[in-house]
This record gives structure tokens, C-alpha cells and sequence, in this order.
């Protein structure tokens, strides 16, 4: 059966650069609901689709299209997500899912008024450890908290300029992520207090970031991004509680509670299988998921910041 044979909600991919390419086709093709009817992107295009070069031309030749995942870089997202649910389309932002709080805002305000689905996809919040380690926490007092973000642009983002271009959230693509995780699982708020942001001489965002924030009760939380990691790629938290331990590594694959695994996977696949099922949720159910909390943090970070300029980055 080919993808335009299956059955279930015809789908377009808006950009379909590394992450549509690794991730988005894959939880497409295994999707029991959704079937990729296209591709728009004036570049790449996906085997046994539509492509399309530019929006207009999507919108006006495949209107049954139902529904778009959008992969751009944040920077044009806004226009293009704004696009789509004007052209009554239910969509899906990938994460960040905009350069502004603002923007994200406006759009979710443009799929009431539409009566369309926005589904914010934090896909860390549906790494396979994630519902158990929230489970865990509901009834704890958060006493402390570390979070190590870790990892290497070049091998994750080669060659992306837009990533350290006004918008691109430099560090913060990947810290976000953490942001996404703590604001899922735990039982109380966040808000920073401070904040060092590593900006290369030669760039617009920062490549690395050390954070101090305290929970709502008081309890201290450090932070350490960084975009430059060349060895081992590092995804880890520590959160003390009243009664035990929570150890998160590998983004949330694995999960250890005062020294017993109670998550362990080998990696973080099915995440965006997770994704997909959760967006045909919303879609059945008319309902749009916006979570703003890891995209403030963010935020608050950058209004905090002390700038400390660092050597120029070059890919």
C-alpha cells in the first residue's frame, strides 16, 4: 500500500529539512491515522509524494489536505503557520514554535477563531521515561535541581546558520528541550534569576548558557547548556525531592529513582510516533494544545542574560 492509498488524514510536511527527514516521515509512514499526501520545501522533497516548491502552490492544488506539521526554521514560521490555518488547515508547530512568545500567541487566538487545531510539539515531553517520572513527582517537595545540557551543533544542526541568526535561539534549540521537560513533570513552577549567555563574537545567539532559577518554593535550580560539546552528548537531570532521587539521562530514555531504573530505554524512539497519536487526539476532539511554559523560560532567560562574548563559531 502506498502512502496515498492508506487511509486516515492526508498531511503535508511544510519544510522538510533534517528533522522532517529523521524524524516526522518515519512516525508518518508507522502512523495508523496520518498519511503524508505532500511535501513544500523549494529544495528537499520526500520519495512517493507531492512536492511542492512554495506554499501558494501547495494550498491551491491539494485543498483536501487536512492538516500540516511545520518544519521551517522559527524564523518564517509565524507567516507560513498563519497561512495554513487561514487556509483551514489544522497544524502542527515543531518545536521552538516561533521566534516570540507573541507570535505563538496570535496564532493560537487565529485557530480559535478558525475553529482549527495548534498543537505545540515539545517531543521531549514523550521521551519513554517522561510519564513515570511525573507520576512520581506529583506528591514530592522539589529540594534541588540540576539539569546538564550538553551537545554538538555540528553534528546535530550541521551547517544552520539560521540556528545563531536573530530568532534561532542558538543554545536554547536544545536547552529548550530541558525546559519542556521540567515544565511537564514537575508539581511545582520555575522562574530564573540568572543567567550567563556565551554569545560568539561573530554570532547573534548564544552558544552556551549557565542558568540559575528557584522553584515557587524555593528550592535552587542550576542549569548548564552548552552547544559545544564535542565527546559525549549529555541530556541529564538530578532532582532532589523530600523522599528520594530522580535521576532523568539520555533526554528522558532513562529514568532512575533512588538507584532502580524505572524507565530504561536505549534510546528516544517513539517520541514523535507519540506525537502523531497525540495530534490525531486533538484533531477528533476539536481541542488545540499550546503550552507556552518552556518558550517563556526561554524568554526569560535571554531578558535576564549577562552578555559575555566569546571566540567566533565557524561549521
Amino acid at each position: 500500500m502506498t502512502a496515498t492509498d492508506k487511509p486516515g488524514i492526508d498531511l503535508g510536511i511544510i519544510g522538510f529539512g533534517k528533522i522532517a527527514r529523521d524524524q516526522h516521515r518515519a512516525a508518518l509512514d508507522a502512523s495508523p491515522v496520518f498519511r503524508l499526501a505532500a511535501t513544500v520545501d523549494p529544495v528537499n522533497r520526500a520519495e512517493g509524494v507531492e512536492a511542492f516548491a512554495d506554499l501558494d502552490s501547495f494550498l491551491r492544488q491539494m485543498p483536501q489536505v487536512q492538516a500540516v506539521a511545520l518544519c521551517t526554521p522559527p524564523q518564517v514560521r509565524f507567516a507560513v503557520a498563519r497561512q495554513a490555518l487561514l487556509a483551514g488547515k489544522h497544524v502542527l508547530l515543531e518545536k521552538p514554535p516561533g521566534t516570540t512568545v507573541s507570535e505563538v500567541m496570535t496564532l493560537e487566538r487565529i485557530a480559535c477563531d478558525q475553529g482549527r487545531v495548534l498543537f505545540t510539539a515539545w517531543h521531549s515531553q514523550f521521551a519513554p521515561g517522561i510519564p513515570g517520572a511525573k507520576a512520581w513527582l506529583a506528591d514530592k517537595r522539589i529540594t534541588g535541581l540540576t539539569v546538564t545540557w550538553r551537545e554538538d551543533v555540528r553534528r546535530w544542526h550541521p551547517g544552520q546558520d539560521w540556528i545563531f541568526a536573530p530568532g534561532g535561539t542558538g543554545v536554547f534549540d536544545p536547552g529548550i528541550n530541558a525546559y519542556s521537560i521540567l515544565t511537564h513533570i514537575l508539581p511545582v513552577a520555575l522562574y530564573t534569576t540568572q543567567a550567563e549567555l556565551e554569545f560568539p563574537e561573530n554570532r547573534d545567539t548564544p552558544i552556551a548558557a549557565r542558568l540559575k532559577m528557584l522553584s515557587e518554593e524555593g528550592a535552587p535550580v542550576d542549569l548548564d547548556f552548552d552547544f559545544r560539546e564535542t565527546g559525549v552528548q549529555t541530556w541529564d537531570m538530578r532532582i532532589e525531592t523530600d523522599r528520594g532521587v530522580l535521576e532523568l539521562s539520555q533526554g528522558g530514555a532513562t529514568v532512575i529513582i533512588d538507584g532502580q531504573a524505572i524507565a530504561s530505554e536505549s534510546s528516544l524512539s517513539g517520541e514523535y510516533d507519540r506525537i502523531y497519536a497525540r495530534f490525531a487526539q486533538l484533531i477528533q476532539r476539536g481541542e488545540s494544545d499550546v503550552d507556552l511554559a518552556p518558550f517563556r523560560h526561554v524568554a526569560d532567560a535571554m531578558m535576564l542574560g549577562r552578555r559575555i562574548q566569546t571566540a567566533g563559531f565557524a561549521w
